[in-house]
Formats: structure tokens, sequence, C-alpha cells
């Protein structure tokens, strides 16, 4: 593989795992945090999985010859904890908004993983230290977790919205 493009595959990986830190603290402290013990026993069986594609994302590395850039790692935990930092309706005590904002992070974390997988599974076709029905697997599994959090997105949503619309939203003339 020529420099520049090795250059671009160590950036590539190593931005992925650092949103994948991002993402495995975000759900850590969402099956704590969640309003509803359901919500949180969901995300603590999704965690499982979050915390073992990070590890598959280091092993893939590896495989590749990409080194792990520290920094970037801790840049996405530094920006999992700024995003805390969101208004939420309450100074003091957790809002209910707040369950809904961080799915939604959450969801667009494990979208960017899934693309990720989707990619390196494309790469697989051509680099034969990607294994594709590991990738495959990788797929699989980011897909479910949205399906999940889809379901969970919706859930919290009415729960939290509903009877909250300012009169006259939602309604068609």
């Amino acid at each position: 593989m020529p420099e520049v493009e090795k250059r671009f595959v160590e950036i590539y990986l190593n931005d992925h795992l650092a949103g994948a830190s991002a993402v495995r603290a975000l759900a850590r402290r969402m099956a704590r945090s969640l309003s509803d013990p359901a919500d949180r026993e969901v995300l603590s069986k999704m965690l499982g999985d979050i915390e073992a594609d990070g590890r598959a994302l280091r092993t893939i590395m590896r495989s590749l010859d990409v080194p792990v850039a520290r920094r970037r790692i801790a840049a996405g935990w530094a920006a999992e904890k700024l995003g805390r930092l969101k208004p939420n309706g309450r100074l003091v005590k957790r809002s209910p908004l707040s369950d809904l904002v961080e799915i939604e992070a959450l969801s667009s974390g494990v979208s960017a993983d899934l693309a990720g997988w989707t990619v390196l599974r494309d790469l697989a076709e051509t680099t034969p230290r990607l294994d594709p029905g590991e990738l495959d697997r990788l797929i699989g599994r980011a897909e479910g977790r949205l399906v999940r959090l889809d379901r969970l997105h919706r859930r919290v949503g009415s729960a939290v919205l509903v009877g909250h619309l300012p009169s006259g939203l939602g309604r068609t003339a």
C-alpha cells in the first residue's frame, strides 16, 4: 500500500476508534442513567456488543499494521464528556429530554460504526488481511443495534414529548 494511502487508512481507522470510544462511554453512562429501568436494561445488553466491536476494530487495526493514535481516543472521550453540557431544560437535575437526545447521539454513533464496517467490508474484497465473514457479522450486529435504538427512540420520544406540543402544532387545517 503506498504511503499516502496507508496514512489515510490510519487516520480513518483511528477516527473510528475514537468515535467508538465516545459511543462506548455514552452507552455506559446511559445504561446507568436512563429514566426507565427497562430502557437501562436494553442499553446494558447493547453495551456488551459495543465493547466487543471496539475490540474487533483494534484487532483489524493490528492486522493492517495500523498503530493506535492515543490522542484521538482521548479526543473521543473528551467529546463525549463535552456532549453532556448541552442544555436540557433543567438546571440541577437530569431532564427526560436528555434521554431522547442521548439516544439520538448513540444512534448517530452506531450509524458511523455501520458505515465504517461497510467500507472495510468492501476493502475485504481486495485486502486478504480483512475477514469478510467477520465484517459481515459486525455489519449485522450494528444493523440490529440501530433497529433496537429506533424502537427505544420512538418509545422515549413519545413519552417525553406527548402532550407538550404548543397548541396548533400537529393539527391539519
